[in-house]
């Protein structure tokens, strides 16, 4: 068997990884709603329910669609959705809300440790010193 393009955030239920791994996400685990994070808009129509909530790279104040992307994933993890999120490579934006969603989750107590177990899932992870800034904004105690 290959290996996946994309890593499972949350057994079963929280999905992650690039924007060129959507079909294959659909076609092995059938999630319900795709988070696509990407500053850029696609101009071509999906054939899935994607849900476009871009954060912008490299901008201040990130805070705020750091946040809503994150509070996104929960709302549909906490209705019993299965969720995929990705940018472009799955490396920094997808990163982010990664750590955000295991912060929010409880499922780590501070952001490094977060950031550690986003890594460990998906080795290719590596946020940005203005993310990690943001995350810090959004989970002043982690």
């Amino acid at each position: 068997m290959s290996e996946k393009n994309y890593q499972a955030l949350i057994k079963d239920r929280i999905f992650i990884g690039g924007a060129d791994h959507v079909d294959e996400v659909m076609e092995n685990e059938k999630v319900d709603v795709i988070y696509d994070l990407r500053a850029e808009a696609p101009t071509q129509e999906s054939k899935y329910n994607r849900i476009h909530r871009p954060i912008v790279d490299d901008a201040e104040h990130q805070e705020e669609s750091v946040k809503q992307a994150i509070d996104e994933v929960f709302k549909s993890y906490n209705e019993g959705k299965k969720v995929y999120f990705h940018c472009g490579g799955g490396s920094n934006r997808t990163g982010t809300v990664a750590i955000g969603t295991l912060l929010g989750l409880g499922e780590a107590k501070d952001i490094n440790q977060a950031e550690e177990m986003a890594t460990a899932i998906r080795s290719k992870i590596k946020v940005k010193p203005e993310m990690k800034e943001a995350l810090k904004k959004i989970y002043p105690n982690a």
